[in-house]
């Protein structure tokens, strides 16, 4: 049978893509706001860290050029960033503030279509980003190898592994302040300690245990692998599968949490 909306009009054969639609027709009205910081963030960044700071790194990092070295990991931290920013907020106003949740609930759409309607709009924000970030460092000359466009699903995945649970951990907060507890304690040590800077071999073993343990590090591993056109610190399998375990168990979390909020 098919779903019909309250308006009359009839969904499409998979309802996900109305739940998409919808936040692409709001990403419509604001992108313009967003596009010229999504090229100039990362030129500013190139410039800051990979010319400044890699005025200081002489001989490089293993052999290669700090800049060369050093934008994969800030590519993947961007995926993280932005995979991050649109799970929190976002998710949240949607159940406290706005409740754009229940009224999709009630459309009527299925949790699972409320949920995979918005991380597939997140991905979308995630892989522009990242896109961007590619283009500008590219006309830096930083990437050294054609499998530098193998970053485009790696981030996509990192960004899936991030936003799901994420997206239970939004949903499941009384308020905004727990948001601010979840970037302190958990998003900025992520972004310091995971390889994104310097190499995690040269941390203590307790945070070096850390950054292995965190997704961001495994993007970062598996970006600098494709951009320098060398093989990763770990099998490409084992990344694509820790990263995977994490999107499924996110998905997992976040469908509960999405149950218990929004079905009486």
């Amino acid at each position: 049978m098919t779903l019909v909306a309250r308006s009359g009009r009839a969904l499409p054969r998979v309802p996900a893509l109305a739940v998409l639609s919808h936040h692409l027709v709001g990403y419509r009205r604001t992108w313009r706001a967003g596009v010229f910081s999504s090229f100039l963030l990362p030129a500013l960044t190139v410039l800051g860290f990979g010319v400044g700071v890699g005025a200081y790194v002489d001989r490089g990092v293993d052999g290669v050029p700090y800049l060369a070295w050093l934008v994969p990991g800030l590519i993947a931290s961007t995926a993280f960033q932005v995979a991050v920013g649109e799970s929190t907020w976002p998710v949240l106003s949607n159940f406290r503030w706005i409740r754009t949740y229940h009224a999709q609930v009630a459309a009527p759409l299925r949790i699972g279509d409320i949920l995979a309607g918005h991380l597939a709009f997140v991905l979308f924000r995630v892989l522009t980003s990242t896109l961007a970030f590619l283009l500008v460092t590219a006309l830096f000359g930083a990437l050294r190898s054609p499998w530098a466009v193998a970053v485009l699903p790696v981030s996509v995945l990192l960004g899936l592994a991030v936003a799901a649970p994420t997206f239970a951990y939004a949903a499941a907060v009384p308020g905004d302040s727990y948001l601010a507890l979840l970037f302190r304690f958990a998003i900025i040590p992520m972004a310091l300690f995971a390889g994104v800077f310097f190499p995690v071999e040269s941390l203590p073993v307790g945070l070096r245990q850390f950054a292995y343990a965190t997704p961001l590090w495994h993007g970062v591993d598996l970006c600098r692998a494709a951009t320098l056109g060398v093989a990763p610190q770990w099998s490409v399998t084992g990344h694509l599968l820790y990263l995977a375990v994490w999107a499924g168990a996110g998905w997992w979390l976040a469908r509960r949490v999405f149950q218990r909020q929004l079905v009486v």
